[in-house]
């Protein structure tokens, strides 16, 4: 499970976040390209837009559920 004190600085405040766990396999980012991109100088992804409604927080939730290392998480802090 993701842990939000290891989240990457370049998150944005808010709800969903990914954490230092991540191995740059580029799911996240093909299954919610609106909300996640990818760190071509750490190479890793971060969340750069939280979800404004249900179907933005359904997609980032399948993108949680599909990361192999459990590197994103749901639990941060709100904006």
């Amino acid at each position: 499970m993701a842990d939000k004190k290891d989240k990457w600085a370049d998150n944005i405040a808010g709800k969903f976040y990914v954490d230092q766990q991540c191995i740059d396999c580029d799911l996240c980012r093909e299954t919610a390209p609106d909300f996640f991109k990818r760190s071509d100088d750490g190479g890793y992804s971060y969340v750069y837009k939280q979800p404004e409604n249900q179907a933005d927080v359904d997609k980032c939730m399948e993108a949680l559920e599909g990361c192999p290392v459990e590197a994103i998480g749901h639990d941060g802090d709100e904006a």
